[in-house]
């Protein structure tokens, strides 16, 4: 059984560290047009390994971060904060366990965080995802987030030199909304 609440203080550094490393075989490529942009799956091979580099950033004062606890083990963490200037949720990261993956976690969290923003009074949630991790893309796709803009310099300069950053977003309604 899996239990979803907020991270204790003394869990952020666990949670933090989670492995949210990936295996593809396939990547998003991106094609623009006078239309906007368009997302294609492309296959690569041999398979992609991604290993993202320990982050230096700490949350951020106003970061919530929930986590998903499995029998008193961190098996997932989503990290977020609310942006009141444009009532916006901001994703700031989402890990789950590799031997968690695929079975409702992070849609969980997602789900989780999302009901939090509501309460919050965010309209909408935003997150950032490279084009090569296609498993994310497509899971933030079945979570009702789309593409909404792109920047193919956000990574120059680091590990992820090349990659584009996608930027997804969805609408949030309100938690009161259809209700009698």
């Amino acid at each position: 059984m899996v239990i979803y609440r907020p991270a204790r203080p003394d869990e952020l550094t666990a949670a933090r560290e989670l492995d949210n490393s990936f295996t593809t075989d396939t990547v998003v490529r991106v094609t623009a047009s006078d239309d906007g942009f368009v997302l294609h799956p492309v296959p690569v091979e041999p398979a992609l390994r991604k290993v993202y580099p320990d982050d230096e950033d700490e949350e951020g004062e106003d970061q919530e971060v929930l986590v998903a606890d499995a029998g008193g083990e961190l098996c997932g963490a989503v990290s977020f904060a609310y942006e009141e200037w444009n009532r916006r949720l901001v994703i700031a990261d989402i890990r789950v366990s590799p031997g968690r993956r695929g079975r409702g976690v992070g849609a969980a969290l997602m789900d989780r965080a999302l009901a939090r923003g509501r309460e919050l009074g965010a309209r909408t949630a935003w997150l950032e995802v490279t084009n090569v991790n296609a498993p994310a893309v497509r899971a933030y796709r079945r979570m009702g987030f789309a593409l909404c803009g792109l920047d193919t310099s956000l990574y120059a300069g680091t590990s992820s030199e090349g990659e584009t950053a996608l930027f997804m977003s969805r609408p949030l309604t309100p938690a009161t909304e259809g209700r009698p």
